[in-house]
């Protein structure tokens, strides 16, 4: 006996598209509802519809800072998919329901904590507004995203890259081969929450077979051991093999089955932009199979030109398995060593392309490395664009459970730099106190 119940929450936003005949526009969802409708799937009562509420700005800037101010540069559709998000995760806090799927746009898996416009058709971070809304009104801690769309969740990564108790876990198309170009397993996080962030970029051409080979060898066991208190899929569907952005060859019935051995307790719909021949049944299945209901006879009319995966693959795959294997077995190790070697300070710099609207920017990160807590960080980003100029902000960002040493330190540091006067905007951002001032 079935008993599961999953939420359903739609949000195809009519009002927002990037152009009339961008990739990413409303009939995304509207072949999915119409499939939806005529396979009579509402009326099921394993399944439970729920209208999205209105997420808030403040709980945007709970995760970014945006440059001049967040607020700007989005839409009310922005706030009502993060609030679809939000809907969904709650109807599965309050146990409404087994488990929850969020089918709304605009995506955001690309959003980076610091915004200056869109890119790769993302704003905002609806994953990771989640996430945060959960720690601050559930008290959640251990959280896992597993994000499944075929290309590398870098904003997702770029938000928890310093905290060991987030594990973000992609398997994309390799980002040599396909935007936004990152995604190398060489990207493990910084010292404090290295092996954190867990990076798995296949081989164009990858198959159910090379999927579910990565998903039983060392997803499922790397969550088993993580012990989240939640697993969320940041669930794109542009792996599969009538997508015209990208060039793998899932089928509706991997991304079942998928679904169904992942048993994340919220799924929110990220990529997937073959718009008729691949969304209707992926995401059917996907319904069925969280809904633990029979997804056996959902195959797409065109199943046969889907490519077989070649044996070069299917050895490079698991290649790559085991070499992951290897690293997380030794993560404690690589982490104590990594810690050792930053010293006080880890830093990075980075340049950074926002590809809709034009925008170049470049970023210096400082991350402190503190023996008590997870330290802080600070953001230098100074950005070019066409509509506006230069601009720039520096940001002092305090995290959860930050000692006062550390908190003192920030605050030091956000002082000193609006003292020099070097900077357009000056942020900060305090996890603990739930707040984002702009001094």
């Amino acid at each position: 006996m079935n008993n599961k119940k999953l939420g359903l929450v739609f949000f195809p936003a009519f009002d927002w598209a990037i152009t009339p005949s961008h990739p990413e526009r409303e009939e995304r969802l509207l072949y999915t509802r119409d499939q939806i409708v005529e396979e009579g799937l509402l009326d099921l009562p394993a399944i439970r519809e729920y209208r999205p509420k209105l997420a808030t700005i403040q709980d945007a800037q709970r995760v970014h800072i945006g440059v001049p101010d967040i607020a700007s540069l989005i839409t009310d559709a922005h706030l009502v998919s993060a609030g679809g998000a939000i809907t969904a995760a709650e109807a599965v806090m309050r146990r409404e329901v087994t488990n929850a799927f969020a089918l709304v746009r605009p995506p955001g898996h690309h959003a980076m904590r610091v915004v200056h416009g869109t890119r790769g058709f993302c704003t905002i971070n609806i994953e990771a507004i989640m996430v945060e809304y959960l720690r601050r009104h559930y008290g959640l801690n251990k959280i896992a995203i597993v994000d499944t769309d075929v290309h590398h969740g870098d904003g997702t990564q770029d938000i928890f890259y310093h905290d060991p108790d987030t594990l973000f876990i992609s398997f994309h198309q390799d980002g040599r081969t396909l935007y936004p170009g990152t995604g190398a397993v060489a990207e493990l996080g910084s010292p404090s929450a290295l092996c954190s962030t867990v990076n798995i970029p296949l081989p164009p051409g990858t198959t159910d077979a090379g999927l579910h080979y990565v998903l039983d060898n060392l997803v499922l066991p790397v969550l088993e051991d993580f012990r989240p208190d939640i697993i969320i899929n940041s669930a794109g569907q542009d792996n599969h093999y009538s997508d015209p952005l990208a060039n793998m060859a899932i089928t509706a019935q991997g991304y079942a089955r998928l679904a169904e051995k992942l048993n994340a307790d919220i799924a929110v719909l990220e990529g997937g932009y073959s718009i008729e021949e691949a969304l209707p049944y992926v995401n059917t299945g996907i319904i069925l199979a969280m809904a633990g209901l029979d997804y056996s006879r959902v195959v797409e009319p065109d199943i046969a030109r889907c490519p077989r995966q070649s044996e070069d693959n299917t050895r490079y795959i698991a290649q790559l398995v085991g070499k992951w294997q290897e690293i997380w077995g030794e993560r404690e190790t690589l982490r104590r060593e990594a810690i050792a070697q930053a010293g006080d300070f880890w830093q990075r710099r980075r340049s950074i392309y926002y590809d809709d609207s034009g925008i170049q920017e470049r970023q210096s990160e400082t991350v402190r490395i503190c023996p008590h807590c997870l330290g802080y960080q600070t953001v230098s980003t100074q950005a070019e664009g066409h509509s506006f100029g230069v601009k720039s902000a520096f940001a002092a960002i305090i995290p959860r459970n930050s000692c006062n040493a550390c908190r003192t330190q920030a605050q030091d540091a956000l002082y000193k730099a609006k003292k020099e006067n070097s900077h357009d905007h000056y942020f900060l951002q305090d996890k603990e106190m739930d707040v984002l001032q702009q001094i």
